[in-house]
């Protein structure tokens, strides 16, 4: 499954946005990737985290333990990409403004990890997950998205695996260009919803 293919799965599940979007990063794009409405369609979702583990499975040079996202958006591709994969998953979720293990989950010093995310765009939330996995001893061997919206550029701190990446414009709220002004901006996401 290469960028195109997976571009045709947004664009047919309603989920390949245009307009004027303040990203999670809080940059601002004409394309927002609305993966709530990949992750609703259970077809959608087995077929693109199939795709996925079988990418990481041919890409990373290291076995997998477990696999840990990021809550929200990762919980469902993490939980998926594991499943094909033959491990279990994880979630780290906000405590006090910083990504840690809740819920009674626990991981072991040594154990190799795999942090899968939804999209990346700047790779803050990767980066983020992965110093919460490195506290506990575990060894974070790559990550891996559904889409890497940066086009390759994000540095998440160890190698990224994308089932797709593309990159789209985005803009510092201080710089956008006066077509995407003229547009009221609207934010999609979830972080920073009270």
């Amino acid at each position: 499954m290469n960028t195109d293919d997976v571009l045709g799965i947004f664009r047919e599940a309603g989920a390949l946005l245009e307009g004027h979007f303040i990203l999670s990063s809080g940059l601002r794009s004409p394309v927002f990737l609305q993966k709530a409405f990949i992750f609703k369609n259970p077809v959608h979702t087995e077929m693109l985290c199939k795709a996925l583990a079988k990418k990481v499975k041919a890409e990373l040079n290291s076995d997998v333990d477990i696999i840990v996202a990021p809550a929200m958006g990762g919980i469902i591709p993490g939980y998926e990409t594991a499943r094909h994969m033959g491990v279990e998953s994880l979630f780290v979720e906000r405590e006090n403004g910083e990504f840690a293990l809740r819920r009674g989950f626990k991981l072991e010093r040594g154990q190799k990890v795999l942090m899968v995310e939804d999209i990346v765009t700047t790779g803050l939330s990767s980066r983020e997950c992965i110093a919460a996995i490195n506290a506990t001893g575990a060894t974070v061997v790559g990550g891996a998205c559904i889409f890497d919206r940066s086009g390759g550029e994000a540095d998440i701190g160890v190698p990224l695996i994308s089932l797709a990446s593309h990159k789209f414009p985005a803009y510092d709220a201080n710089d956008i260009p006066d077509d995407l002004r003229a547009i009221e901006a609207i934010k999609p996401g979830s972080r920073g919803l009270k």
